[in-house]
């Protein structure tokens, strides 16, 4: 199924939807947005599909039942970004809404960024919907909240990085019976980095011994930009040990091991060694990859396996139109160093990435009431299942046994039962108010290390030692 073909499906459903909720006394949205019509409010943020699919189909609904006009900007993430924080510093109300990744929210929380949500709602219980209530969130709504619990952006997309694996690749008999020959083992998904090492050089020389533009893994590999260094710490690091970038934010938030850290650690070490030698063997456009080429690497069907944000997954495993491997896609958690997994489930710990984000809403903003009438109409139950479907993504706790979501995860390889079941292992980013500060100061280092300009121990080594005197700049090094 094209995702075209599901915005117009869902479209059509949200309107029927919406209808059938008036005509049962649900025009509550109506009254309530009367004192607004013809209000025009903005946001920005990535284009992505969960975005997109806001753009393209609550939007349009939501100004169709209220006559409040949404306006939604999807751009890069760096300009989505660079916008959103320029407004909200100046104070000029450009936007009424922002695009919250949950590993920027704790900087936003420090400068006074966003309107308390929950409080505001509570000041304005008029503007308060029937059908919106803070616990249908699951629990990724956690990281959008103070210490206080109180909510400052609503969810809007919430995924794993997982391991997606081709398996019409992995079940072809004749394939198999090779890799058996070849490596003493039958060819299953990875659980262990050499495993996954081993499954990944063979495809790359399957590839070429039988003139296929194929290749053994992905790798999201920039060596310009930020998604590469993302790539390490949130999905590579971690499945060796490594937690919150190696900075112990209880150790006078040492990042070096000389002060009891572990950014340059022997797990760091061998983590990047195992990451540069998986980009060698990735295919050659893995060098200049983002988080978007990757999934595009994967869907052109010129990777057998790979670590993929589940928000494209869907595309890859489901839509015919922008993927060549569609019913093709298994899916599985990355390959593990040992005790990572017992570490994650003990709460000490975790595998991988819980990526997302929320829209929150600036201080700024000028439209206050008609956006806090939109925060709600998307976080609404009845629209979450269809936005499942388009755009992979779950925010809701009831999303998970809706029918349409159960079959989809039969597509899909069983994705959403791995985000309900297994998703406690992975986390978000660390609650570091200096994340941007760190992430620029050690990029450049980083860098060095993927172009070859730095060995990795010494990389690793400047790193830490930049990451320190930032973070004794900013006043968290005593």
């Amino acid at each position: 199924m094209s995702f075209a073909f599901k915005i117009g499906a869902s479209a059509l459903a949200l309107t029927v939807a919406a209808t059938a909720a008036v005509a049962d006394g649900h025009a509550w949205w109506q009254k309530a947005a009367e004192p607004y019509q013809g209000v025009t409010i903005r946001g920005v943020t990535e284009s992505s599909p969960p975005s997109l699919y806001i753009r393209e189909v609550l939007a349009p609904q939501f100004e169709e039942l209220t006559g409040i006009r949404v306006d939604v900007e999807t751009t890069s993430w760096d300009q989505m970004f660079d916008k959103g924080i320029k407004d909200m510093e100046a104070g000029t109300g450009i936007y009424d809404m922002v695009y919250i990744e949950q590993d920027i929210i704790y900087s936003y929380l420090a400068r006074d960024f966003l309107t308390n949500l929950t409080a505001f709602l509570a000041d304005n219980p008029d503007l308060q919907a029937p059908n919106y209530d803070e616990g249908n969130f699951t629990t990724f709504a956690d990281y959008f909240k103070d210490a206080d619990g109180n909510l400052y952006g609503v969810p809007m997309e919430a995924f794993l990085k997982v391991y997606l694996y081709r398996k019409d690749l992995f079940g072809d008999a004749d394939i198999q019976a090779a890799f058996k020959e070849k490596t003493g083992r039958d060819l299953v998904p990875a659980t262990t980095h050499d495993e996954y090492s081993e499954i990944a050089q063979f495809f790359t020389d399957y590839g070429k011994e039988n003139d296929l533009e194929l290749w053994g893994t992905t790798a999201q590999a920039h060596t310009g930009h930020v998604a590469s260094w993302y790539e390490y710490y949130e999905s590579v690091a971690p499945t060796f040990g490594v937690y919150n970038w190696g900075i112990d934010a209880d150790n006078n938030y040492a990042a070096s091991v000389a002060n009891g850290g572990a950014m340059n650690g022997p797990e760091a070490v061998e983590a990047m060694t195992w990451w540069l030698s998986m980009r060698d063997i990735a295919p050659p456009e893995s060098p200049a990859s983002t988080w978007t080429e990757v999934g595009t690497t994967f869907g052109a069907g010129r990777a057998a396996q790979g670590l993929v944000y589940g928000e494209n997954a869907g595309w890859i495993a489901a839509d015919d139109s922008k993927s060549l491997v569609v019913g093709k896609v298994g899916v599985a958690l990355p390959p593990l160093a040992d005790g990572v997994l017992d570490a994650a489930e003990a709460g000490e710990g975790y595998i991988g990435y819980y990526d997302g984000g929320a829209f929150g809403m600036p201080h700024s903003s000028k439209n206050k009431e008609a956006t806090a009438l939109f925060l709600q109409f998307i976080a609404q139950n009845e629209v979450q299942p269809d936005w499942a479907v388009a755009a992979p993504r779950v925010t809701h706790t009831a999303t998970y046994d809706d029918p349409k979501v159960v079959a989809f995860n039969e597509e899909l390889g069983g994705y959403y039962d791995l985000i309900r079941d297994k998703g406690y292992l992975f986390a978000g980013a660390p609650a570091y108010p200096f994340h941007a500060q760190v992430r620029e100061a050690t990029a450049p280092i980083f860098y060095q290390i993927l172009t070859g300009d730095l060995g990795v121990q010494d990389g690793l080594d400047q790193m830490a030692t930049a990451a320190e005197s930032t973070l004794t700049e900013l006043g968290y090094r005593k």
